[in-house]
């Protein structure tokens, strides 16, 4: 989405009452985020071996494949936590050498500091950015109101649900407008029907962003709703990387081709 600007009356008004708004008008321009040969673990225990990826600007990939097979390894990597073994891991055609704010990590945990609020969560990568303290918590403000915690801004992370806090996570991760964003599992822990709204509000608020996401899951349905595009890993190797029909529609469910992919994924993971 495009910034613009917001006409408030005929009479100009303070900027203080824009800067919520913020967040939902400036466009983040994704990045691509590609792996070549490359061998993925530590130096005594590699997992993954020529791997060759390729995720394009703005687009959601999900990533499946059984326990153990490197699918936390290949995010570690791309966050820049972990060095490849061999080959090349690069961003925009150059390599990563470490983590950065361009790259936001989104973990299965919800990592949130107990002892700070929501609202101060969501403000870190801000306070990171050297961001003022009005602006920052103005646009804490605002990310919080678009996952629906608007009231809760003030709470210690403990004194929410699971899903409230994974919530505030999201935020977080998104606030500091990253280019990319890496997720670990992060609707894994919550129960059905939370997961399902979850997978609808991420789908909701990266809409406008741009950011380029890769999203690592055990559930197959999950993979096959988010992802413009799902990798299989198996047998230490990137075994298939497959375009997705109808991403992000919950109508697509008895799609022909969807049901065929669904049925090709399962048979990878041997179930």
């Amino acid at each position: 989405m495009s910034t613009s600007s917001e006409t408030v009356g005929a009479v100009a008004a303070p900027a203080a009452p824009a800067a919520p708004a913020a967040p939902a008008r400036v466009a983040v321009r994704g990045t691509r985020l590609a792996l070549r040969a490359a061998v993925l673990g530590r130096p005594d225990a590699p997992v993954l071996h020529d791997v060759g990826l390729d995720v394009a600007p703005g687009e959601i990939l999900t990533v499946v494949g059984p326990s153990g097979c490197g699918k936390s390894t290949l995010l570690r990597t791309l966050a820049g936590l972990l060095s490849p073994l061999a080959g090349a891991v690069e961003q925009d055609g150059i390599p990563l050498t470490g983590p950065s704010a361009d790259r936001a990590l989104v973990f299965q945990e919800d990592a949130l500091l107990p002892w700070r609020t929501l609202r101060a969560n969501v403000e870190l990568p801000l306070a990171v950015k050297g961001v003022p303290r009005p602006e920052r918590r103005a646009q804490a403000g605002s990310w919080l109101a678009r996952v629906g915690l608007a009231e809760q801004a003030g709470q210690l992370p403990h004194r929410v649900s699971g899903g409230q806090r994974q919530r505030a996570q999201l935020a977080r991760a998104l606030a500091g407008r990253p280019r990319a964003v890496l997720m670990d599992e992060p609707f894994g822990a919550l129960d059905p029907q939370t997961r399902s709204g979850m997978q609808d509000l991420l789908v909701e608020v990266l809409r406008g962003t741009g950011a380029t996401v890769v999203f690592v899951t055990h559930d197959v349905d999950e993979a096959l709703f988010l992802g413009d595009r799902i990798a299989l890993l198996g047998s230490g190797r990137v075994a298939a990387v497959r375009d997705v029909p109808r991403p992000r529609d919950r109508g697509a469910l008895d799609d022909p081709d969807r049901v065929a992919l669904r049925r090709t994924v399962l048979s990878s993971l041997g179930i």
